[in-house]
């Protein structure tokens, strides 16, 4: 586990004031706006620890950028994430573990993982 800075209680308070997923740059700018020091690198590195540490889950929008946002779930999980306003919905899909699971075995794979995202449009952004 990392020791603890000002920096790393930085972005793990302003990470856990929001709550849909957000870019490094957008986390960078809003530590910027409350008056914070703290560099683009030092934001980028400290959400890489935070998803190793499995404080974070981080995910690939549509556009290929990395998206973070604190933990919400202990265990794997996955998410549906409007593409529109950013809402976002931890799911489990059995299914989609037994699928993997399955494939894996018919390659003569085991301990198989997978990140399964699903985006779409929420009910509010679909009216």
């Amino acid at each position: 586990m990392k020791r603890n800075t000002w920096q790393r209680d930085a972005v793990k308070d302003a990470l856990n004031r929001r709550e849909d997923f957000v870019s490094a740059q957008k986390l960078h700018t809003q530590l910027k706006i409350e008056g914070s020091t703290i560099g683009l690198a030092t934001v980028y590195r400290t959400l890489t620890d935070l998803v190793a540490s499995k404080e974070a889950d981080a995910l690939q929008s549509p556009d290929g950028e990395n998206l973070y946002r604190a933990c919400v779930s202990e265990g794997h999980h996955h998410h549906l994430i409007c593409r529109s306003c950013g809402q976002t919905q931890e799911i489990k899909a059995e299914a989609v573990e037994a699928w993997a699971a399955q494939v894996a075995a018919e390659h003569g794979y085991t301990q198989p993982r997978h990140i399964v995202d699903v985006f779409g449009l929420c009910a509010q952004c679909s009216r």
